[in-house]
């Protein structure tokens, strides 16, 4: 799996955490979740906010730039 980067959050005011992705908003947490991923990212943040947005990739990218679905008509 390829290595998670690009990954910043915001814990604001309120106890909600906004995470962002290459500078655009990926998810916000509020409440127990947002606690449970404050606890939790101190170990590797980078992995850790790339698993709480889904976003990371799976390595499979290739191969489905090359099915027909996917191809420019």
């Amino acid at each position: 799996m390829g290595e998670a980067s690009g990954f910043d959050y915001l814990e604001r005011s309120d106890g909600s955490v906004v995470i962002t992705h290459r500078g655009r908003v990926a998810t916000t947490l509020r409440g127990g979740r947002a606690d449970e991923f404050l606890a939790e990212v101190a170990a590797d943040p980078q992995q850790v906010m790339a698993r709480w947005t889904g976003n990371y990739r799976r390595g499979n990218e290739r191969t489905a730039k090359q099915h027909p679905r996917n191809r420019p008509r």
